[in-house]
C-alpha cells in the first residue's frame, strides 16, 4: 500500500522503506504524477522521520500534515460533498470517512496552530501549484534547527515543549500503525485547538490480541441448558409470569434454554467459531479492550533530535530529557505528561431523539438509566455488554444488596410498629411519666443549672422505648443472620454471573507496571549507573576495547530497568509519611469530635441560664439536633479531604501495579473515612455518660466543663437521633445531591458559555457535533471507588448500630432504589465510556464486607449490652423485683445525694426554682446512699450488672457468630445447577476435540490409503515399487 493512500484510506501499517524503495526502481509502487510526485515524497520521507538518516530503519511520518502534503480534496470532490453528508456517511463519527472502518478508541490532544491554516489548506487544490507550494514548505528547517527566514515574514517562536509532545505523539502513532492499528486524524473539529486521532483494530489485529488475552468466545456448539424438572418447574413457571411486568423489555434478559460453548480464542482453530458476520463477532466492548491493551504496551523511546545551541535551549533539553524518561512506557504515560489530553472508547451513538438510529445505549437508557423504570429488575447481562464485567458485577452486586434490604426493612419496621404498640405497657416509662412519684434530679451542670423532676423528661423515656425493647435483640440477631446470608446470596449470584459471562477458569494475569513506578525504577537505575561510573572512573580503559565496553554499556543500559526493582527500603519514608499522616488524621477526626462535645456542654450550660421555660425544657433536643448537624456538615466536608489524602498517600508508595495501587487506595480511604463517619456515633454509644463522676466529685475537661450524661431513659434515643439524621444526611447531600446537581452546575455553566459566544460560533455549536467531538465535552471516567465507597459505608449505618435505629434497613432501601437509576444515567448520559474490564469478582470490597458483618455482631453486642437497659431491666426482672414485674425499676436505678456534699462554687445558684427546699437529689448510678458507712461507693448491684452485660457480650456474640458459619457452611458457594452445568461444558469440550481428532484421523487414513493405491496399482509392479512406497507415505502425510 502507497503512503500517499493514507490520505484517503486512513492510516494502515506501512511496508519497509527498502523494499518501497526498490519497488520505485523497477517501477512498481511509484507514487503517481511522475519525477515531481516522485520527489515530493521522497521529501516527505526525509523531513518526517524520526530518526537521522544514515540511522534509519523504521519509517514514521508526521500523520498529522497528511492534508498539507497534498492529498487533498479536488473540486470535484468537493462539490460531491455538497449534496451528501460526508458526517451521514460515517455516521457522525462512529465509523472513519470511508463509513466501513469502526472507530474503536480514540486519542484527543491540544495543539497550537494559526486559525488559518486549516482553512487554507483546504482551499488549496491537488494541482501543480499545491505541489509547489509543498515543496516550498518542505524547504523550511525543523524546529529548533538554524536556516533562513521565509519570505512570507518572521518564523515564529518554537515553544519546545508543544514541540517535544508533538514529536513524541508522531513516533508514538508510528509504533500503533507496526502494531497493526489503522489510524485517522481530525483537527478540523467544532472544539478549537483540540485535535482528535481515530483508531481502528482490523479483523488480523483482533484475532491476535484475542488470542493473547485468551478471550472466551462462542463456538458454533449448541446445547441445552439443564432445566429444573416437576415442583420447581411449576414454581419457576410461576414465579416468571408474576415478576414479567418488572422484568426489562431487553433480549438478554430473557431466560435461554440453549447457550454456546464456548473457547479461548485460536487462529488455528477459527473454524470452531462461528464468523459468518465478522463485524459483530467482536463485540464494541471487547474491540476497544483489545485496543487499549495494545495502547498500554505500546512504547514511545526514541530521543528527540538536537534542540540547536545556547545556554536556554540546553536546559530545555536537559528538561524535555527528564520528561521524557517519565514518558517511557505506553498511554498511561502519554497521558500523564500531558502528550495526549484524553483516551477513551466511543458511546454507541446518541441516547435521546426520535431521529436516532436504535442502540444499545439508547436502550440502557429506555431501560435502565431512567426513573420511570424503579421498579424493574436491572438487566444486567446488557450491561455487562456495553460496560464490561467489572461494572456489570458493581451494579449486580448493588441489586442483590438491594434485594436483601427489602426483609430487613419489613423486619424493622415490624420491631418499631411493636415498640409502638407496646409504648402504653412500659412500666419504666410509665413511672417517669407519673407525677405522683416526684422524683427530684440533681443538676445537669454547675451554679447555673437547677434541681429539675423526672417527669419532665417523660417524653424522651417514652421515645426510647420505641428502639429499646425486647424486640430490638431480636433484630440485632436477624441482621447478624441476615449480613451473613447476604454474603453467601452474592456469592452464588457471582458463580452464575461467571457462568453466564464464560468467566469460569479466568485467573487474572499479572497488569502492566503503571508509569510512576517504571519512572522510580528507571531514576534508581540511573543512580546506581551514576555510581558504577564513579567507581570505575579512575580505571585505565584500553584503547582496543573502548567499542565493546560502549556496546556493553548500551546492552546495560537496556535492560537495567529490567533487574532493579523497589525494595521496602526505597518506599520506607513512604510508608513512614503513611503511618504519621494516617494517626495525624484520625487525631484531627478525634479533636474534632471533642470540639463539638465541649459545644454540647457549653450550650447545654448557656441554655440552662435562659429564663424562658420552653428553652430549659428543651435543652437536650437542641443541643443534640445543632451538635450532630455540625458533626454532619464536618463528616461530609473531611470525607473530600480524606479522599484526596489517601490519594496522595497511595501514590507516593508508588504501587507497581494498577491493582495495587487500587487495593491500597481502598484500604486507606476507607479506613479514614470509617473513622470520620463513625467516631461521633461511637462516643454517644459508648464514652457518653461512663466517665461523669457523681454529684460533688464530677470529672471536669479542662478544669471547666463538666462531661456529659445520660438522659434518665438511656442513651440510645440519643444514639438513635445521630444514627438516623448522620446517615440520612450522607445519603442526601452526599449520595444524592452531590451527584445530581454538580453535572447539572457544570450543564448550566456550559449553557452561560454558549449564551456569551458570538452568534456564528452559537450556530456552529449547535451544529451535530462528531462522536468523538461529543464524548470528549463528558466527564471522564474515574473508578468504582466512590461508587462502591458510598454502600459500604451505608452497609455500615445498616449493620453496625441497627440495634438503636432499626429502620435503617428501610432508609437504606430507598436510598438504593435511587442510587441504582442515578448511578446508571450518570454512566449512560454523564461520563465517557469506560474501558471494559474483565474481572470475576468485587476485588477487595467482598474482604471489608466481611470485616463489617463480622464487627457489626460485636458492636450490636455492646449496644445491646451497655447502651440500652436491657440488661439491667433482666437483672432487676430475676434478681430484685418483689412481686416478678417491672415495678420500682426506675427508683432502683437512681442514686442518692444530699446536696450539703456539693463541692463549694458546685451548687445552684437558684436552689429554690422547684418551688421548695431540696435535701436529696436523685442520680442515675449504683452507688451508696449518703447514710450509709460507705457513702457514695459503688454497690454491689453495679457488679451484679456489670457481670450480665459481659456474660451476654460473650453469649451474644459466640452464639451469633456461629450461627453467621452455620450459614455459611449449609448454603453452598456454588449453586449444583451452575456446577453441573460447568462440568457439563467440560465433557462437550473434550467430544468436540475427540470428534475432531477422529476426523482428522479419518481424513489421514484416507489419504494415506490412496498414497498407497497410487503407489502399488498391481501385484506385478516388481521390486522396483517397493521402494517407492515409504516415500509416498511419506508425501500423503
Amino acid at each position: 500500500m502507497l503512503e500517499g493512500d493514507i490520505g484517503l484510506e486512513g492510516l494502515s501499517p506501512k511496508e519497509d522503506p527498502a523494499t518501497q524503495a526498490a519497488g520505485a526502481v523497477d517501477g512498481e509502487g511509484a507514487p503517481p504524477g511522475g519525477p515531481g510526485a516522485q520527489a515530493a515524497t521522497m521529501r516527505v520521507n526525509e523531513k518526517y522521520s524520526t530518526l537521522p538518516a544514515e540511522d534509519r530503519s523504521v519509517h514514521i511520518i508526521n500523520i498529522c500534515a497528511i492534508e498539507d502534503i497534498g492529498y487533498l480534496p479536488s473540486e470535484g470532490t468537493l462539490l460531491n460533498s455538497l449534496s451528501v453528508d460526508p458526517d451521514a456517511e460515517c455516521k457522525y463519527g462512529l465509523y472513519f470517512r470511508d463509513g466501513k472502518r469502526k472507530v474503536d478508541y480514540t486519542l484527543v490532544y491540544h495543539h497550537k496552530r494559526p486559525s488559518g491554516s486549516r482553512t487554507l489548506a483546504r482551499k488549496v487544490q491537488h494541482n501543480d501549484a499545491a505541489l509547489a507550494a509543498r515543496s516550498i514548505k518542505q524547504d523550511q528547517p525543523l524546529p529548533g534547527k538554524g536556516g533562513p527566514v521565509g519570505a512570507g515574514g518572521l518564523q515564529p517562536p518554537v515553544d519546545f515543549h508543544e514541540d517535544d509532545k508533538q514529536f513524541r505523539r508522531e513516533e508514538y502513532e508510528g509504533n500503533l500503525l507496526e502494531a497493526g492499528l489503522e489510524l485517522e486524524h481530525d483537527e478540523d473539529t467544532k472544539i478549537h485547538g483540540v485535535g482528535f486521532v481515530k483508531i481502528h483494530a482490523p479483523w488480523s489485529v483482533l484475532c491476535r490480541e484475542a488470542e493473547f488475552l485468551k478471550l472466551k468466545m462462542p463456538t458454533k456448539k449448541l446445547y441445552h441448558i439443564n432445566e429444573a424438572r416437576g415442583l420447581l418447574k411449576k414454581i419457576n413457571s410461576v414465579l416468571q409470569k408474576i415478576t414479567d411486568p418488572i422484568q426489562p423489555k431487553v433480549a438478554e434478559h430473557r431466560p435461554q434454554t440453549m447457550k454456546r460453548l464456548s473457547y479461548p480464542f485460536s487462529r488455528e482453530k477459527q473454524h470452531l467459531f462461528d464468523l459468518s458476520d465478522r463485524d459483530s463477532f467482536f463485540d464494541s466492548k471487547t474491540r476497544s479492550t483489545i485496543v487499549y491493551e495494545i495502547l498500554k504496551r505500546t512504547t514511545c523511546t526514541k530521543a528527540k533530535y538536537s534542540m540547536g545551541q545556547g545556554e536556554g535551549r540546553k536546559k530545555d533539553s536537559a528538561l524535555l530529557s527528564k520528561r521524557r524518561k517519565c514518558g517511557k512506557y505506553g498511554i498511561t504515560s502519554l497521558l500523564a505528561n500531558g502528550v495526549y489530553s484524553a483516551a477513551y472508547p466511543l458511546h454507541d451513538g446518541d441516547y435521546e431523539g426520535e431521529s436516532v438510529e436504535f442502540n444499545d445505549r439508547k436502550l440502557l437508557y429506555e431501560e435502565w438509566a431512567s426513573y420511570g423504570v424503579f421498579y424493574k429488575y436491572q438487566p444486567i447481562d446488557l450491561v455487562r455488554k456495553y460496560f464490561g464485567e467489572k461494572i456489570g458485577l458493581y451494579f449486580a452486586w448493588l441489586g442483590v444488596y438491594t434485594q436483601m434490604l427489602i426483609p430487613a426493612s419489613v423486619v424493622g419496621v415490624i420491631v418499631f410498629l411493636y415498640g409502638c404498640a407496646t409504648v402504653n405497657e412500659n412500666i419504666p416509662s410509665m413511672e417517669m411519666c407519673d407525677q405522683r412519684h416526684n422524683i427530684t434530679m440533681c443538676p445537669l451542670c454547675d451554679k447555673t443549672c437547677s434541681y429539675w423532676k423526672m417527669s419532665s423528661a417523660c417524653a424522651t423515656a417514652r421515645a426510647s422505648h420505641l428502639f429499646d425493647n425486647p424486640a430490638t435483640v431480636f433484630f440485632s440477631v436477624f441482621m447478624a443472620l441476615w449480613a451473613a446470608t447476604f454474603m453467601e446470596h452474592w456469592k452464588r449470584k457471582q458463580m452464575r454471573l461467571n457462568y453466564r459471562w464464560d468467566l469460569t477458569g479466568f485467573e487474572e494475569e499479572e497488569d502492566h507496571p503503571r508509569a510512576e513506578y517504571e519512572a522510580r525504577v528507571l531514576e534508581k537505575s540511573l543512580r546506581k549507573e551514576s555510581k558504577t561510573k564513579e567507581k570505575h572512573r579512575n580505571i585505565p580503559e584500553e584503547s582496543t576495547n573502548k567499542w565493546k565496553q560502549r556496546v556493553k554499556t548500551a546492552m546495560a543500559g537496556v535492560k537495567l530497568t529490567d533487574k532493579v526493582k523497589l525494595t521496602w527500603r526505597d518506599r520506607f519514608p513512604a510508608y513512614l509519611t503513611n503511618l504519621v499522616s494516617i494517626v495525624f488524621m484520625i487525631a484531627v477526626t478525634f479533636a474534632i469530635v471533642l470540639g463539638v462535645i465541649i459545644y454540647r456542654i457549653s450550650t447545654a450550660a448557656a441554655l440552662a441560664m435562659n429564663s424562658s421555660p420552653s428553652v430549659r425544657s428543651n435543652i437536650r433536643v437542641t443541643v443534640t439536633a445543632t451538635a450532630v448537624i455540625i458533626n454532619l456538615v464536618v463528616i461530609i466536608l473531611l470525607d473530600e479531604v480524606y479522599g484526596c489524602i489517601a490519594r496522595w498517600l497511595t501514590k507516593i508508595e508508588v504501587p507497581k501495579t494498577e491493582k495495587s495501587f487500587e487495593e491500597r487506595l481502598i484500604f486507606k480511604a476507607f479506613l479514614l473515612k470509617f473513622v470520620n463517619s463513625y467516631t461521633p456515633i461511637f462516643y454517644v454509644a459508648f464514652f457518653k455518660g461512663r466517665f461523669v463522676g457523681r454529684p460533688g466529685d464530677y470529672v471536669y475537661i479542662f478544669r471547666s466543663f463538666r462531661m456529659e450524661e445520660c438522659a434518665p431513659g438511656g442513651c440510645l434515643m440519643e444514639l438513635c437521633i445521630q444514627l438516623s439524621i448522620i446517615m440520612l444526611g450522607k445519603q442526601l447531600i452526599q449520595n444524592n445531591l452531590f451527584e445530581i446537581g454538580i453535572p447539572k452546575m457544570k450543564k448550566f455553566i456550559r449553557y452561560l458559555k454558549l449564551k456569551r459566544q458570538s452568534p456564528g460560533d452559537r450556530v456552529e455549536h449547535v451544529k451535530r457535533k462528531q462522536r468523538y467531538e461529543a464524548d470528549f465535552t463528558l466527564e471522564p471516567f474515574a473508578g468504582l471507588t466512590p461508587e462502591y465507597m458510598e454502600m459500604i459505608i451505608q452497609f455500615g449505618f445498616v449493620t453496625l448500630f441497627v440495634a438503636s435505629f432499626p429502620l435503617a434497613p428501610l432508609f437504606a432501601l430507598l436510598n438504593n432504589i435511587i442510587e441504582i437509576r442515578l448511578d446508571a444515567k450518570k454512566f449512560v448520559t454523564e461520563l465517557r465510556r469506560p474501558v471494559a474490564v474483565r474481572a470475576k469478582d468485587i476485588g477487595i470490597w467482598y474482604n471489608i464486607l466481611r470485616g463489617v458483618g463480622k464487627l457489626a455482631v460485636i458492636i450490636n453486642a455492646f449496644v445491646i449490652s451497655f447502651t440500652s437497659d436491657f440488661i439491667p431491666r433482666l437483672v432487676y426482672l430475676y434478681m430484685y423485683s418483689k412481686n416478678g414485674t417491672m415495678h420500682g425499676f426506675v427508683n432502683h436505678t437512681l442514686s442518692s445525694f444530699n446536696v450539703s456534699d456539693f463541692q463549694n462554687g458546685t451548687a445552684p445558684n437558684d436552689p429554690l426554682d422547684l418551688g421548695y427546699e431540696v435535701q436529696i437529689c436523685r442520680y442515675k448510678d449504683y452507688r451508696e446512699p449518703p447514710w450509709s458507712e460507705n457513702k457514695y461507693d459503688i454497690s454491689k448491684d453495679f457488679w451484679a450488672v456489670l457481670a450480665a452485660r459481659l456474660a451476654f457480650v460473650i453469649v451474644f456474640q459466640n452464639l451469633v457468630m456461629f450461627m453467621s458459619d452455620f450459614v455459611d457452611w449449609v448454603i453452598p458457594d456454588i449453586p449444583k445447577d451452575i456446577s453441573q452445568q460447568i462440568h457439563k461444558e467440560k465433557v462437550l469440550m473434550v467430544e468436540l476435540f475427540m470428534r475432531e481428532e477422529q476426523g482428522k484421523q479419518q481424513l489421514l487414513d484416507t489419504w494415506m490409503q490412496q498414497g498407497r493405491a497410487k503407489g502399488a496399482p498391481g501385484h506385478g509392479a516388481g521390486a522396483g515399487a517397493g521402494p517407492q512406497r515409504p516415500e509416498n507415505r511419506a508425501g500423503a502425510l
